[in-house]
């Protein structure tokens, strides 16, 4: 049993800041790539970026240079660090963890959390 909480969404003006945060909680042996989508309405679930455990990163290209992954794998943690944000990051974001189980060890699956929005409006 393994569970994602997302905090840090909110409302905020353009060009403002916003920094998610996402624990993962239950049965963990390991967390392998971490990362951050999100949903805007009527569009696709679009990867923003992604961690692997030894912190190798990924981004979307119109986030790059904006926004910055990071984690703590000490506290399971994945972090969404969000600068100069624009009325199109405006989505639900979601935080994913590729996690192995206590009695699945080698067994990753993807596991995501609820979602939290994030509404970037003047």
């Amino acid at each position: 049993q393994v569970q994602l909480v997302e905090s840090g969404g909110g409302l905020v003006q353009p060009g403002a800041s916003l920094k998610l945060s996402c624990v993962v909680s239950g049965s963990i042996f390991s967390i392998n790539t971490m990362g951050w989508y999100r949903q805007a309405p009527g569009k696709q679930r679009e990867l923003v970026a992604e961690i692997t455990r030894g912190g190798r990163t990924n981004y979307a290209d119109s986030v790059k240079g904006r926004f910055t992954i990071s984690r703590d794998n000490a506290k399971n943690e994945v972090y969404l660090q969000m600068n100069s944000l624009k009325p199109d990051d405006t989505a639900v974001y979601y935080c994913s963890a590729d996690t192995a189980t206590m009695s699945a060890k080698f067994a990753y699956a993807r596991y995501w959390g609820q979602g939290t929005q994030v509404t970037v409006s003047s």
